[in-house]
C-alpha cells in the first residue's frame, strides 16, 4: 500500500518502544490462543447438557469462564494498557520532532505557508496517532484469534472455512474501493481546517486592529464561508462513511446468516457435530467483529495516512530544506561585517541587491538610509541569515556567515526590530529564554542600560509581571527598550537596529538613542533608519539606492555630496 511509506519516519520512534510492543504482542497472541478454545468449550457444554450430562457441562463452562474472563480479558487488558502508553509516548515525540523541525525551516516556508497550516501540522496532525493503536489492538487481537479459529474451522469443515474466506475477500475489495475516497475527502477537509486555524490565529493576534478598524463583520463573513466549506467536506465524508458502513454491515449479516444455514445443513447431514455448530454461533461473531474492526481501522488508517503525510512533508524536508550551518566559531571577535559582490532576490521577485559591496566597522554608529524598497532591510535579513545571498559572500571577521555554527551566528549577531516580538511570559522569563541561569541582578543591569529598570520596578509585580501576547501591556518604546535589554543579555558583538525608532514619540526615541550611543564603544552598531533625524549624529551613513551603495559619509558631507540624501532629509524636514 502506497500509504505505508508515510509510516517510515515512525519506525525509529517505534523501535524505542519495542519492549512494550513485544510484551503487548505476546499478550495478544496468548489471548488469541485462549479464544480458539472458548467457543469449543461453550459448544461442548451445551452439547453435554442436551444429553443430560450436567456435571460435564458445568466443567466445560468453568473452563470457559477461566479462559474467557480470567485469561482472555486479563491478557487483553495488559496489552491495551501497554499499547496506549506506547501510543501516547509516540504521539508526544512526533509532535515534539515536528515542532523542532519547523523551527529549522527556512524563512520562505513561513511566507508561503499560512501559520494555521503549520500549527495544524504540529498539533492536530502530529496528534493523529491518538487511539490509533487502540483500534490496531482490536484488529490484531481479532486477526490472531480469527486465524487460529480459522484453522479449527477448516479442520472440521472446509466448506464453512471457504465461505468465511469468501466474505473476507469481498470486504477487502470493498475497502479497496472506499479507501481512496475517504483519503481524498479527508485531505480536502484538512486543508480547509488550515484556513480556519489561520483566520482564528490572525484574529486573536490582531484583535486590537480588528476592533479599531471595524472589520469584525468582514472577518465573520470569511469565517462563515470557511465553516460552510468545512461542513460540506465533513458532510461528504460522513456520507461516504455511512455508505461504507451499510455495505460492510450487509456483508456481516450475510456472513452470519450464511454460516448458520450452512452449519445447520451440515449438522443435519451428519458432516459436522452439534458441538461445532454451537461453537460457530460463537466464533462467527469473532469474524463479524473482525470485519467491523477492519472497517473502523480502514477509516482511521486513511485519516492517519493523510495526517502523517502532512507531518512528513516537514520531517522529511519534502517541501523545504532545513537551514544549513557550518561549525566554525570566532575567538576574540572584532565585529567587522563585509558584503562581497552580493546579489540577492526574494522568491519570484526582481533582483533587490546586485553586486553589492560594503564594509561595516565596529565601534562606530553606522546608519543605512534610502527610499523604501531599495534593499535596506534586506541587508539585515542577509546578515542574520533569514535569507542567503543568491551569489557573493557576507563575512564576519573574514569568515563566511554560512561557515559559522548556528549557535555562534545567533550569539554574535542580534537584531532589534521596529516591532520586536515579546513572549507572553513574565519579564524575567523573557530573559530566561535567552539565558536560563540569568539572575535578577543581571537582568536589572541590562534593563538599566536600556533605561527601563525604573519603569519595571514601579509595577506591582515588578519583574514577575506577565507582559501579555506580543507584549501588549507595554508601549512601543518600552517594547523597544525591553528588546534592547534582552539583546544585551546575549552579549552579541553585532547589534542591528531595524527602523527601531521610526514609530516612537520623542521621549521614547531619546531613550533608545541614548541606549544606542552607550553600545557603540563596545559593539558594531548598524541602524536602518527611515527617520533621518534619528541618525544625523552617526559616524558614517550609507545611502542605498537601486540595490547599491551610492554614497557614504557623515550627515554634513552627504548633504553636500548626495542629492538623494539631501532630498530625503529635506522632505522629512518639510513634513
Amino acid at each position: 500500500m502506497k500509504g505505508l511509506k508515510e509510516f517510515k519516519p515512525l519506525i525509529k520512534l517505534i523501535k524505542e518502544e519495542k519492549v512494550k510492543i513485544i510484551i503487548a504482542s505476546i499478550c495478544i497472541f496468548a489471548s488469541g490462543i485462549c479464544e480458539i478454545f472458548t467457543g469449543y468449550l461453550n459448544g461442548a457444554a451445551i452439547d453435554a447438557l442436551t444429553v443430560g450430562d450436567v456435571k460435564k457441562s458445568i466443567l466445560f463452562l468453568l473452563a470457559y469462564l477461566l479462559l474467557s474472563v480470567t485469561m482472555g480479558c486479563f491478557l487483553l487488558y495488559i496489552a491495551n494498557a501497554i499499547l496506549h502508553k506506547a501510543e501516547s509516548s509516540l504521539t508526544r515525540k512526533l509532535g515534539y520532532f515536528t515542532y523542532k523541525k519547523s523551527l529549522n525551516l527556512p524563512a520562505v516556508a513561513f511566507e508561503q505557508k499560512s501559520s494555521g497550516e503549520i500549527i495544524n501540522r504540529i498539533t492536530n496532525d502530529a496528534d493523529s496517532l491518538s487511539f490509533s493503536f487502540g483500534r490496531l489492538l482490536d484488529v490484531v487481537s481479532y486477526l490472531v484469534g480469527s486465524v487460529l479459529i480459522g484453522i479449527y474451522v477448516f479442520f472440521n469443515s472446509w466448506i464453512v472455512g471457504v465461505e468465511i474466506l469468501f466474505f473476507v475477500l469481498i470486504l477487502f475489495f470493498v475497502l479497496k474501493h472506499y479507501n481512496p475516497l475517504l483519503k481524498n475527502i479527508h485531505k480536502e477537509r484538512k486543508q480547509e481546517q488550515d484556513h480556519f486555524t489561520s483566520l482564528v490565529t490572525e484574529s486573536i493576534r490582531g484583535i486590537r486592529e480588528i476592533k479599531t478598524l471595524g472589520i469584525k463583520n468582514s472577518l465573520l463573513v470569511d469565517m462563515r464561508a470557511i465553516i460552510h466549506r468545512i461542513y460540506d467536506k465533513s458532510t461528504k465524508e460522513i456520507d461516504i462513511n455511512k455508505e461504507f458502513e451499510i455495505v460492510s454491515r450487509l456483508l456481516k449479516s450475510l456472513l452470519e446468516v450464511g454460516v448458520f444455514i450452512t452449519c445447520a445443513i451440515l449438522v443435519y447431514t451428519g458432516e459436522v457435530t452439534f458441538t461445532f455448530f454451537i461453537a460457530m454461533t460463537y466464533y462467527i461473531y469473532r469474524y463479524t467483529w473482525f470485519l467491523e474492526s477492519m472497517t473502523d481501522l480502514s477509516q482511521t488508517y486513511q485519516k492517519l495516512v493523510v495526517s502523517l503525510g502532512r507531518v512528513n512533508e516537514i520531517l522529511e524536508n519534502r517541501l523545504y530544506e532545513d537551514d544549513a550551518f557550518g561549525d566554525k566559531i570566532i575567538k576574540d571577535i572584532k565585529g567587522v561585517i563585509e558584503f562581497k559582490d552580493v546579489t540577492f532576490s526574494y522568491p519570484d521577485e526582481e533582483v533587490t541587491l546586485e553586486n553589492f559591496n560594503l564594509k561595516l566597522e565596529p565601534k562606530k554608529k553606522i546608519a543605512i538610509v534610502g527610499k523604501s524598497g531599495q534593499g535596506k532591510s534586506t541587508l539585515f535579513n542577509l546578515i542574520t541569515r533569514i535569507f542567503d545571498p543568491t551569489s557573493g559572500k557576507i563575512l564576519l571577521d573574514d569568515i563566511d556567515l554560512k561557515d559559522l555554527s548556528e549557535e555562534e551566528l545567533r550569539k554574535q549577531i542580534s537584531i532589534i526590530r521596529q516591532e520586536p516580538f515579546i513572549f507572553n511570559r513574565t519579564i524575567k522569563e523573557n530573559f530566561e529564554l535567552i539565558k536560563p541561569d540569568i539572575t535578577i541582578d543581571e537582568i536589572r543591569k541590562y534593563t538599566k542600560m536600556a533605561y527601563l529598570d525604573d519603569y519595571i520596578m514601579s509595577l506591582p509585580k515588578q519583574y514577575d509581571t506577565i507582559l501579555g501576547e506580543g507584549g501588549v501591556n507595554l508601549s512601543g518604546g518600552q517594547k523597544q527598550r525591553l528588546s534592547i535589554a534582552r539583546t544585551l543579555s546575549k552579549q552579541s558583538r553585532v547589534i542591528l537596529f531595524d527602523e527601531a525608532t521610526s514609530a516612537l514619540d520623542n521621549d521614547s526615541q531619546n531613550y533608545i538613542k541614548r541606549a544606542i550611543d552607550d553600545l557603540v564603544k563596545d559593539h558594531t552598531v548598524i541602524i536602518v533608519a527611515h527617520r533621518l533625524s534619528t541618525i544625523i549624529d552617526a559616524d558614517v551613513i550609507h545611502v542605498v539606492d537601486g540595490g547599491r551603495v551610492i554614497a557614504s559619509g557623515t550627515h554634513e558631507q552627504l548633504l553636500d555630496e548626495s542629492q538623494i540624501y539631501k532630498t530625503l532629509y529635506e522632505t522629512e524636514a518639510l513634513n
